[in-house]
């Protein structure tokens, strides 16, 4: 596959994944568990739901950023 192809389907499968990310985890945020939760808790939480998007999306950006191996 062509590096551009490759870096371009990547994008579109990221912004689709950020998207639906995003709204699992304003779900999750304004849950009634996380609003009655105390605030070092929900600080946490909130830390970890915005920085979690990140893992599974690495393999996508190693893929995307693989080059051609020449036999």
């Amino acid at each position: 596959m062509a590096p551009h192809f490759r870096k371009l389907l990547g994008a579109f499968v990221m912004i689709a994944f950020v998207l639906v990310y995003a709204l699992v985890a304003m779900a999750l945020a304004d849950s009634r568990p996380m609003r009655t939760a105390p605030a070092v808790v929900q600080t946490v939480l909130y830390v970890v739901l915005g920085l979690a998007w990140v893992l599974p999306l690495m393999p996508l950006i190693r893929w995307m950023e693989r080059t051609r191996r020449r036999a």
